[in-house]
């Protein structure tokens, strides 16, 4: 099966040092988390999109964020190339 890509709709900072990248398809059914040090950020971009295994997906639940990732994901895609460091 081809990778799906998801584009960037959300990062949040923890306060032990971390960020959590969430990317999601632009119908905002489906995402994927990932979890950097604020470190290595220090040494790779993030990009405005992934590509992922689609059963490497999680199904977003509800209905309210379904809507925002996909508004945030359909902005994204429509603002940057899927390269961009955002």
């Amino acid at each position: 099966m081809d990778d799906e890509r998801l584009w960037l709709v959300e990062r949040t900072y923890t306060d032990k040092g971390l960020v959590s990248l969430v990317y999601a398809t632009t119908d905002g059914e489906r995402y994927l988390q990932k979890q950097r040090s604020m470190n290595m950020l220090n040494h790779v971009d993030v990009t405005a999109a992934v590509e992922a295994d689609p059963d490497s997906l999680d199904a977003v639940e509800e209905a309210e964020t379904r809507e925002q990732y996909a508004g945030e994901a359909t902005r994204m895609a429509d603002e940057h190339d899927p390269d961009d460091a955002v």
